[in-house]
């Protein structure tokens, strides 16, 4: 169970966001508590009660779970939350689990909201854990458009299933900017680029989640129509909204391949950017190497006269050639004619 249903809430009624009774299509009584609102329920022959509740107490849901013979697993899930989206029957109670999508522009995130929403034969239970969707919205739909209403609690779950999918596309139109965005970072050489598309992948798989499974339970709900006795207008209504959520889950699937995409050439042009900047490295390091080789040569070639001189320069009483007539001529020569094998050596290496 969900800690939260163990902490000291407000009053319960604060929870009740409407709570409504309809006859034919129109709203024939607001009842202040839940417990009138079951009693006008069952008083009124035809009448069908919409109730709205947001993030309610566990005991509020058992309440009601006991008035309208919810399911006891329909009622874990909606007491605990953070459920998958899924359509489950029970007799003739349907239970969906539905993941409302709005796009925050100010932080440039997706966030998420969960709905849970239990269909009768003359009731709709809706258990929001979210501030997304607005139900309000669809209440007041619903009000201004009797003929739709009086169709029952299918027509109601049509309209909440219709609100929950267009409120994807801004969401879409959404991630669609920040796609947009990150490849202009890309390509600018954005270092910040791999962690936002990192972030953005995980908001376009959660949003994955969040829609891949509507396809399925539309496609199970149109199928059960005729068994149910679901008008046909109301079956061309929920064909029209899966049309809508086939184009947002085949978009949010092209997102993830754009993200994969564009992540593959964010790590290409690193590379090519790495590989450029070794290049220039090995260039430096060659040209270095270059002039390493001509300063050694030069300071080989400089070396053998200084080594002659240096030795002749001791000044010792007996050494070679110093009282030959030639002595220095024949040292200047040597020290040419090692200068000059020197440099003719290097010279052929390619180090001069």
């Amino acid at each position: 169970m969900d800690p939260r249903s163990q902490q000291a809430d407000a009053p319960a009624q604060r929870s009740v966001i409407d709570n409504a009774i309809y006859i034919d299509g129109e709203r024939a009584d607001t009842p202040p508590s839940l417990a009138e609102a079951v009693a006008a329920l069952r008083s009124r022959r035809g009448s069908m009660a919409w109730i709205g509740l947001y993030r309610p107490a566990e005991a509020e849901i058992l309440k009601l779970a006991d008035e309208f013979g919810l399911h006891e697993l329909a009622v874990e899930d909606a007491i605990v939350a953070h459920q998958r989206p899924k359509a489950d029957r029970y007799g003739e109670t349907l239970f969906l689990v539905l993941r409302a999508a709005q796009y925050l522009d100010s932080p440039e995130k997706v966030e998420f909201g969960e709905l849970h929403v239990f269909v009768g034969p003359d009731f709709v239970l809706t258990v929001r854990h979210s501030e997304a969707p607005d139900l309000s919205k669809v209440r007041r739909r619903m009000e201004t458009d009797p003929d739709l209403l009086r169709q029952g609690p299918q027509a109601v779950l049509y309209a909440i299933l219709d609100a929950v999918v267009d409120g994807y596309a801004p969401v879409v139109a959404g991630l669609q900017k920040d796609i947009d965005e990150i490849e202009v970072q890309v390509f600018g050489g954005d270092p910040a680029a791999p962690r936002r598309i990192y972030a953005l992948s995980r908001e376009v798989i959660e949003f994955q989640r969040a829609t891949r499974p509507l396809l399925d339970m539309l496609n199970g709900l149109i199928a059960g129509s005729p068994k149910y006795g679901v008008d046909e207008e109301l079956q061309r209504y929920l064909r029209d909204v899966a049309d809508h959520a086939i184009t947002v889950v085949e978009r949010v699937d092209n997102f993830r391949q754009m993200l994969q995409d564009i992540l593959i050439v964010n790590s290409t042009l690193v590379s090519q950017a790495q590989n450029e900047e070794m290049k220039n490295v090995t260039q430096a390091s060659y040209a270095q190497s270059e002039e390493v080789k001509k300063i050694s040569s030069w300071a080989a070639i400089l070396f053998a006269p200084t080594l002659v001189g240096t030795i002749y320069g001791m000044n010792f009483t007996h050494m070679p050639e110093l009282g030959w007539i030639y002595g220095y001529p024949f040292a200047v020569a040597l020290m040419a004619a090692v200068c000059g094998a020197l440099y003719l050596i290097f010279k052929r290496r390619n180090w001069l």
